[in-house]
């Protein structure tokens, strides 16, 4: 066995993905919430590296802006552009030129990965760079074997079982399409052997590219050991080409979150109709029924429950709530709030300890105190509502006057009865009533009765619920729902 040897990655991910038929780079369409690309350079980032090179050519500018944006990893990463696609041994062949590379030692190993093969676990990396050092090869190539191997090079092996050559299905003769294993194009090298191997390469083949399954050829042509290591699962190294491919990839990982998740304390109900992204945080009795959809950087805090049929998105939800058939977006719901059925959390919202939102209410911009409850049927945008407050069906806060948009102010404990409406800006304080119908343009002061078209305010009334007396004839309370 060598010497220890430094350890590099780079990542091909310049192709265009013609069969994917879309305007987005091919390694740039999602699965489980993350571009196809960032799920490869995940597993890459669990491994000792001390680089990372990704050569990007279509859509080269986005491909690299969303990289740079969303991966996070202390492994230094950088970016070289294959300008012309002239296949993958000179897309090595670019990277290879990268400054990433000047300060590292030349005898080092570089693992080569595809950035369409989202299925990729690290420890199959790391065993193929074990495998790679244990030999002392020049190359080890990451083969599978499947019973319809169309499409894929095939490993053609000498009689004492070393890789001879690979030979690309479009170049292969009848004979040599019927062998099963194949080549997954993905490798590890020996930098210092690989760049001469490369200048060899020729375009003389169906394709009219530089392979880079040719330098195993000239590789082994010198006089180098070439190695193949089968994968244990087949499954890792299938590539990405088109949508039908890409949703089997997305169910694949689905199915390892999930699994990852039940296995850390998360209950689902039917873990086949359950969608978290990669992103996603729970904690331990979190429970999700059939049809929840978790997305983003969505967290859910211990003993909640959500669900059946509830899309969070961004969302950050706390202890022991339930969320309910509902759909919120870039909101924060408190320990034990109830949300549902059929709420609508739009951004903005954020809700304390123990509010409920019930079906049919829609907030945006909304800030909801503790204990505070918007039953059912009602609009709250742009809107402050006190602790222990009752919104009443039918109450909606108009926040936009055609030009700008307006907040409104509810104190503790202010309760507004059916069919209200709050005319932005205003303000009702602490222990006030809007009574049914009322249309509310101007402040209304605590423990006050507003109601009416325009409201009228009565600072003389007291609320029955306070400990007042009974109110007197056309002064009842409002029917807050």
């Amino acid at each position: 066995m060598s010497s220890y040897r430094p350890l590099a990655a780079v990542v091909l991910a310049a192709g265009e993905g013609t069969r994917m038929r879309s305007s987005t780079p091919k390694v740039l369409h999602p699965l489980c919430g993350r571009a196809m690309l960032l799920h490869v350079v995940d597993a890459l980032t669990e491994l000792p590296l001390e680089r990372i090179v990704l050569v990007v050519g279509h859509g080269a500018e986005r491909v690299t802006k969303t990289l740079q944006e969303q991966l996070a990893t202390e492994t230094p990463v950088e970016f070289v552009e294959q300008r012309v696609q002239r296949g993958t041994g000179d897309a090595v062949s670019v990277a290879l030129t990268a400054a990433a590379f000047d300060d590292l030692d030349a005898d080092d190993d570089i693992l080569v990965v595809p950035g369409d093969t989202p299925l990729l676990r690290s420890r199959t990396l790391a065993a193929l760079a074990t495998e790679h050092r244990v030999t002392d090869s020049a190359a080890t190539i990451l083969c599978a074997r499947f019973d319809d191997p169309s499409g894929y090079g095939r490993v053609l092996r000498a009689p004492d079982g070393r890789v001879d050559r690979i030979v690309e299905h479009a170049d292969a003769t009848d004979d040599e399409r019927e062998v099963t294993e194949v080549n997954t194009s993905i490798y590890c090298f020996r930098r210092n052997l690989l760049a001469p191997a490369l200048r060899r390469l020729s375009p003389e083949n169906a394709q009219g590219e530089y392979y880079l399954t040719d330098a195993v050829e000239v590789l082994r042509d010198t006089g180098h050991r070439v190695r193949a290591m089968v994968a244990d699962d087949s499954a890792e190294t299938v590539g990405v080409n088109d949508r039908a491919q890409l949703a089997a990839a997305e169910s694949e990982l689905r199915r390892r979150i999930n699994d990852r998740w039940m296995r850390e304390g998360v209950t689902m109900v039917d873990p086949a109709r359950t969608y978290v992204d990669a992103t996603v945080e729970l904690e331990p009795d979190v429970r999700l029924l059939p049809g929840t959809i978790l997305e983003g950087r969505t967290v859910v805090g211990t003993g909640s429950v959500v669900g059946p049929d509830t899309r969070l998105v961004d969302a950050v939800v706390g202890a022991d709530a339930r969320v309910e058939s509902s759909v919120v977006r870039e909101s924060e719901i408190g320990d034990g709030c109830a949300v549902g059925p059929f709420a609508h959390l739009r951004p903005g919202t954020r809700l304390a300890a123990g509010a409920k939102v019930g079906d049919f209410v829609e907030t945006k911009n909304a800030e909801l105190g503790e204990g505070a409850k918007a039953n059912h049927l009602a609009y709250l945008g742009d809107v402050e509502v006190g602790a222990g407050a009752n919104v009443g069906a039918g109450t909606i806060t108009a926040n936009y006057d055609g030009r700008e948009k307006h907040r409104t102010r509810l104190g503790a404990r202010v309760r507004t009865g059916s069919n209200s409406v709050l005319v932005a800006p205003v303000e009702v304080g602490e222990g006030a009533v809007v009574a049914a119908g009322a249309v509310v343009t101007r402040d209304v002061p605590a423990h006050a009765l507003a109601k009416g078209v325009p409201a009228r305010i009565d600072e003389s009334w007291v609320d029955p619920a306070q400990g007042g007396e009974p109110p007197a004839a056309g002064d009842e309370p409002p029917a807050a729902g």
